[in-house]
């Protein structure tokens, strides 16, 4: 079982190489990461049951839908920053 302190720890490697913009939202950095490696700990947790072939299928179509989101948000800012010039 993977544990939300585990998640935690790789996800500050990679916010090493690549960092997250946490300027200006009214929320503690830490809180955030913390909240996220829970909820996915849990998540992967309920699991149990699932064959690896569609552990697999489910964290592809997750991590798709994150790409996209966030492109499409990436893509809102880039719109906002535009129209304010």
């Amino acid at each position: 079982m993977i544990k939300p302190e585990q998640l935690y720890e790789l996800l500050l490697e990679v916010e090493k190489l690549d960092p997250l913009n946490y300027d200006g939202l009214p929320f503690d950095e830490d809180d955030l990461r913390n909240l996220v490696c829970l909820n996915v700990a849990e998540m992967m947790e309920s699991w149990a049951e699932i064959s690896a072939e569609d552990k697999d299928l489910i964290m592809a179509a997750t991590m798709v839908r994150l790409m996209l989101e966030n492109l499409v948000l990436n893509a809102r800012v880039c719109l906002i920053t535009q129209e304010g010039e």
